[in-house]
């Protein structure tokens, strides 16, 4: 149970607002042919948020910032995706997004214990090779993609929180030094880069160079809190040497990327603009028109260009709804990423873990964002929480899931042999006085 309720039910009537807005919305200056279907859109909105609203009763948390913050961004993006082309309930959506929150209490739960995590490392890497190999092996001729046909999963991406967990976990080790030749080596820190150099090459064969930054920055973030770690006294010898590999595996990996790749990286998009550029100068177009308060919902050109929904999702949101919208839903992604800066961690594991998460959410939506604005190369990276897609929701779920655990962490104290030693004695019998005995203090 919440220790506030108060709070709790305030921050309820600010979810369940917020959602009732976005349907005034609709219902005002959406593109609907029978009001019967804002109706089923507003009933399903507000369905999954009060039955979560009372779900998170079920759980003992220091703090629901997180969760409120999820299920409202989740919900708004149930509402944009519904509105594409039309207002319809987006029922496949719909079912991804509660997947999330779901994936959310299991990485709560997984996550709150540093030791019994810290016990599960080793196969924390087996979850990560295991996914390799089957990537490898049933995703067909160098694709990332598992099609079962009613429905298509993407391995990749329950790497992210998996690999997440590798570098956490690795903290603690960071005093257990080796001395190699004039080099003090950290063997985790050699197995992460070994992991790290592995996950890289697989998204190359996979074609899907633009999840590399992801897991890139997941990596970074989780070196600076390896050499942050107290006593962990990383030389700068090891620092220039790991700074020159990086250097030299950008190089290479621009050097050798695929052509279609560097077409990306150099193509003018308004002289190739049924090419290469096609997405993003339509994604521009759309932007522009849509000015800062948008066309309506329903009422977008955009909806008709491939990946609307996931890879330039922002251009589609800033055409319907407006710039305004649009930004504010970067906003409310963000405010999920400052939580842990509002509210620290209570463990070193868990702030690892936290900017972990948050170098993975924030980059993500930078890549989507500016690659859709043509301010970097179009990646395809979807925006989590708001673009289709089960995988992503999934597994940005289980990340926010670690978020919520470093709120309210679970530190069970060992039991000391004192203690157990006290309960033997008092779980011992009495001994019986001998009966024509008395009490000489109460004689007296």
């Amino acid at each position: 149970m919440t220790e506030n309720p108060f709070a709790y039910f305030f921050s309820c009537v600010f979810v369940l607002f917020s959602h009732a807005a976005m349907l005034v919305n609709i219902f005002y200056n959406g593109n609907y042919d029978s009001i019967k279907d804002v109706i089923i859109l507003a009933v399903a909105i507000a369905g999954t948020d009060i039955i979560y609203f009372v779900a998170m009763l079920f759980f003992k948390q220091h703090n629901f910032t997180a969760d409120f913050m999820l299920l409202l961004i989740l919900n708004m993006g149930v509402i944009f995706q519904s509105c594409f082309g039309g207002v319809h309930l987006s029922v496949k959506h719909l079912i991804t997004c509660i997947a999330c929150l779901v994936s959310c209490r299991i990485g709560y739960i997984l996550t709150r214990n540093h030791k019994w995590i810290q016990q599960q490392k080793k196969y924390i890497w087996l979850g990560i090779g295991i996914l390799a190999v089957v990537i490898l092996t049933l995703t067909g001729s160098r694709s990332m993609w598992i099609d079962l046909g009613f429905i298509s999963i993407q391995p990749s991406e329950f790497m992210k929180p998996l690999f997440v967990l590798a570098c956490a976990t690795s903290v603690s080790e960071q005093q257990n030094k080796h001395k190699i030749w004039k080099f003090d080596i950290v063997w985790e820190n050699i197995i992460l880069f070994g992991i790290t150099a592995g996950i890289c090459l697989l998204q190359w064969w996979c074609r899907d160079l633009g999840s590399i930054p992801t897991f890139a920055a997941i990596y970074a973030v989780g070196f600076l809190m390896r050499i942050c770690y107290p006593k962990a006294k990383f030389s700068n010898k090891t620092l220039l040497i790991a700074g020159g590999v990086v250097l030299l595996v950008m190089i290479v990996g621009i050097k050798f990327a695929p052509q279609y790749v560097r077409d990306r990286l150099f193509v003018d998009i308004w002289s190739d603009k049924s090419g290469n550029g096609y997405q993003q100068s339509q994604a521009l177009i759309a932007i522009a028109e849509g000015g800062w308060f948008g066309k309506g919902p329903g009422k977008g050109f955009l909806y008709t260009v491939a990946a609307h929904e996931s890879d330039i999702v922002f251009a589609s949101i800033s055409e319907e709804w407006g710039l305004l919208y649009a930004i504010m839903t970067t906003l409310v992604l963000l405010a999920i990423n400052t939580i842990p800066l509002i509210n620290p961690p209570r463990s070193y594991y868990h702030a690892t873990m936290c900017t972990g998460v948050c170098a993975a959410l924030t980059v993500q939506m930078a890549l989507n964002i500016f690659g859709s604005c043509n301010m970097i190369p179009f990646t395809g990276v979807t925006i989590p929480f708001i673009a289709t897609g089960g995988s992503s929701m999934v597994a940005s779920g289980l990340m926010v899931g670690m978020i919520v655990a470093s709120q309210s962490p679970d530190f069970q104290k060992p039991k000391s042999k004192n203690s157990k030693k006290s309960k033997k004695k008092t779980n011992s019998p009495k001994r019986k006085k001998p009966s024509g005995t008395s009490d000489r203090r109460r004689s007296a």
